[in-house]
Parts: C-alpha cells; sequence; structure tokens
C-alpha cells in the first residue's frame, strides 16, 4: 500500500510529499537522501494543515536536497584494478592484486589482498571478489537474522528462511510463504544498516502494508531506523 501524497508550490518548482498518519502530537517533515519529503502528522491532521507546514519548512527541505545532491553522481563503475577502493561492511579497503599458486582473497590491513593463479584481468579479479562476497554474505545476514529476531520474536511466530540475490531496486524482499531475499550489495553496508533491512522485511510479516500501524512497529522495535536508512543509503550511493 503506499501512502497518501500531496504537492505545494515554492516559487517557480513544487514539492512533492508522501504522508501517514501516527499517534504523535507534533508534525515531522523528513528528506530521505533520495530526496523524497516524507512527513508524520498527528492523527487527524488535515491535509490543508500538512501543505501549510510543507510551505513553512520549504526552504529548509530545500537546503536539505541540496545536501543530498553532493552525493551524485553516484559511485562510478568498479574496473577491478590494483588502487581501486571497494566497501566491505561500511569500510573502504583498496585492491592489492598479485600472482600466486593459487586463486585466494584475503582481508589484511586495509587491503582486499587478491592472488590469482592465471592471467591477470579485471574480469577475473571481479569474479574472485564477488565469490568473496557471497561468502561473506551468507555468514553476515545470518548473523544479522539472529540480531534482529530477537527484536521481534515475542510478536512475530515463524522466523523466516533467508536466501540472497542480486537486486536492482531493493534492498530486501520477503515472500508469502516468508522466505527474506537479501540484496548481496549489502554486505558493502555497515552492520546497523543491514539489520535495519532485515527489520523492515520482518515487520511485514505482521503488516504487509507501510500504512501508518507498519511505520509505528518499526519505530517501537528499532527506534533509530530512519538514521539507519540514512546511512545506508549514503554509503551505498
Amino acid at each position: 500500500m503506499s501512502l497518501p501524497r500531496g504537492v505545494v508550490a515554492y516559487g517557480n518548482n513544487n514539492i512533492e510529499f508522501s504522508f501517514f498518519y501516527v499517534k504523535r502530537k507534533t508534525l515531522e517533515i523528513a528528506v530521505h537522501p533520495d530526496q523524497a519529503v516524507v512527513i508524520k502528522a498527528p492523527l487527524g491532521t488535515d491535509i490543508e494543515e500538512i501543505k501549510r507546514k510543507v510551505i513553512k519548512r520549504a526552504a529548509w527541505i530545500k537546503k536539505q536536497r541540496t545536501f543530498f545532491r553532493q552525493f551524485e553522481p553516484r559511485t562510478p563503475a568498479r574496473r577491478y584494478v590494483g588502487g581501486e577502493t571497494h566497501l566491505y561492511l561500511g569500510r573502504h579497503y583498496r585492491l592489492r592484486i598479485q600472482k600466486g599458486e593459487q586463486d585466494a582473497v584475503r582481508l589484511r590491513k586495509g587491503f582486499f589482498e587478491i592472488q590469482v593463479k592465471e592471467k591477470i584481468t579485471s574480469e577475473r579479479i571481479r569474479g574472485l571478489l564477488e565469490e568473496w562476497y557471497r561468502e561473506k554474505a551468507k555468514v553476515k545476514f545470518n548473523e544479522s537474522l539472529d540480531r534482529c529476531w530477537v527484536y521481534v520474536k515475542k510478536v512475530l511466530k515463524i522466523k523466516p528462511t533467508l536466501q540472497m540475490r542480486s537486486m536492482k531496486k531493493r534492498w530486501g524482499s520477503l515472500s508469502p510463504q516468508g522466505r527474506l531475499t537479501l540484496n548481496l550489495e549489502l554486505i558493502k553496508a555497515p552492520p546497523e544498516c543491514i539489520d535495519y533491512v532485515v527489520v523492515h522485511e520482518l515487520s511485514h510479516l505482521r503488516y504487509e502494508h507501510h500504512g501508518p500501524e507498519f511505520y509505528a512497529f518499526l519505530d517501537k522495535v528499532m527506534p533509530d531506523w530512519e538514521k539507519r536508512k540514512h546511512r545506508l543509503e549514503v554509503t551505498l550511493a
């Protein structure tokens, strides 16, 4: 279920926003890293009142959007050559590539040390690194699921199974059968950001939509989820 939307005019531009209602006394405006404007409004707040608040904060919204635009364009395509930096669990590591008796990847003192048995090519380096990421993801994603299940096991009954795959537009998904799928790219994000995605998807075991009840539940089990989401989107921009 998508959130209701609105729009206000500001100068020569429009500010589009989405909103939902929660049990709170004040209205909260947030600008996300993708420049989306999302509003938490007290129950019963009239849409015109929400629009007035958006206009009042328009200059601040514009400033926040300008801030997030500094992270564009997104990370350029990787070339998989020596000295290039790659992420793992939110930290940058440089590639150190050399010939060796066998193919191997290890993390050591700020470097991905990659040893190649045959001809060194960017395709081979990419393959070895992606295989290493996949093996690490199996471990780290399961550790995350175990950590996060503690948050929700009192209200949810069945712990989902976990799988991984590459996804272009989503960090995670939850099937009707209760299968949790995580994007392999998440292995590059800080652990607390992986946990955010896991908790978000686990919350769908209770609420299938993204309505007010869903966000109220998410606020309860992970009060700082918005900060984690912010860091995730900035880290993997």
